[in-house]
């Protein structure tokens, strides 16, 4: 079996294993770089081979809060692509530690390496005023990666959706054992959910040099919809009917205190304090055209994909028929 003989160029992708990581690194791999996907536990990551030639994609082992394991993991690297992030704290992976401290330990090596571009991952909603502590580390970490490579490009999606994402499949999850679904706050929230295909592709192009360094973009999808429209719009899909019951912020907010208690919790005080707030594509990016349809991407719709996955949560699966 022939190896891999294409790009001489690496890129180096912290958190590649995860749902927007394979992504990343099948977009890379189909550039043809090589890529060195570092993650905690190697061992677990060799599903993500496949996605290139034989020899393109290699995983390694690094910890971003061990700094000795990143400085290996940038050596001999053109690029560098950090997608780590986690959605709630659970044991020494804590808010600061990976997306403040994590994110500048990781540009710092990355520039002290001579790196020629780095890409940062961040989220619509970063903010270092906000109640939510995952929002105040991710503004943090945006900060630290500008101080330390201040020709970064940050990427901020809003809610990513795909086949295995965490924020359609768990309520369509929850359809099949609940006869309602919680609207916190009363469902108003308004999100700009993005295909992560798509952000894929706009973190690949950063790689490539298309976009601006030292700035960041926001990532959005083609339709802003409400907490409660995107509930209705997965419903519709799987041909569920659940009643939408509307949570006060208090309640929510003493709920997710005490859920955030359990291991894996469906809900934390931080996330609910995050929905306070929209979560869109803000006007300035827009105006600067530092989004998708900017950088020349045609962003794909929630009605065009998320059928090909929520299918699965009908009673029947792709047998069951739909009416009218």
């Amino acid at each position: 079996m022939q190896q891999f003989s294409g790009s001489e160029k690496r890129v180096t992708v912290f958190g590649g294993s995860g749902f927007v990581g394979r992504h990343v690194v099948r977009a890379l791999a189909k550039r043809g770089y090589r890529v060195r996907v570092a993650v905690r536990r190697p061992d677990l990551a060799g599903h993500l081979r496949p996605l290139g030639a034989v020899g393109q994609i290699q995983p390694v082992q690094a910890n971003l809060r061990y700094p000795d394991s990143v400085i290996a993991a940038v050596a001999d690297a053109d690029f560098v692509v950090n997608l780590v992030g986690i959605l709630q704290e659970n044991g020494a992976q804590k808010f600061d530690a990976v997306q403040a401290s994590g994110a500048a330990i990781v540009a710092r090596a990355a520039k002290q390496a001579g790196v020629e571009r780095l890409v940062h991952m961040s989220a619509i909603g970063a903010n270092a005023d906000s109640e939510a502590a995952y929002a105040r580390s991710k503004a943090e970490g945006e900060a630290a990666v500008l101080r330390e490579f201040p020709e970064a490009m940050i990427v901020r999606p809003s809610i990513v959706f795909g086949q295995e994402d965490a924020f359609f499949n768990r309520f369509a999850a929850m359809t099949r054992i609940s006869p309602f679904l919680p609207l916190i706050g009363g469902g108003n929230t308004k999100f700009q959910p993005v295909f992560v295909g798509d952000v894929a592709e706009a973190i690949a192009m950063g790689v490539d040099g298309k976009m601006q360094p030292g700035k960041v973009y926001e990532l959005g999808g083609p339709d802003v919809a409400s907490f409660k429209e995107c509930l209705e719009l997965m419903l519709k899909i799987t041909l569920r009917k659940r009643l939408l019951l509307s949570i006060p912020w208090g309640l929510a907010e003493f709920q997710g205190k005490v859920l955030g208690l359990l291991p894996n919790a469906p809900l934390t005080h931080d996330q609910v304090l995050m929905l306070k707030s929209d979560n869109v594509v803000g006007t300035a990016a827009k105006a600067d055209k530092r989004t998708l349809t900017g950088l020349g991407i045609s962003p794909r719709s929630m009605e065009a994909i998320l059928p090909t996955y929520l299918i699965q949560y009908r009673e029947r699966g792709q047998f069951e028929p739909e009416v009218g």
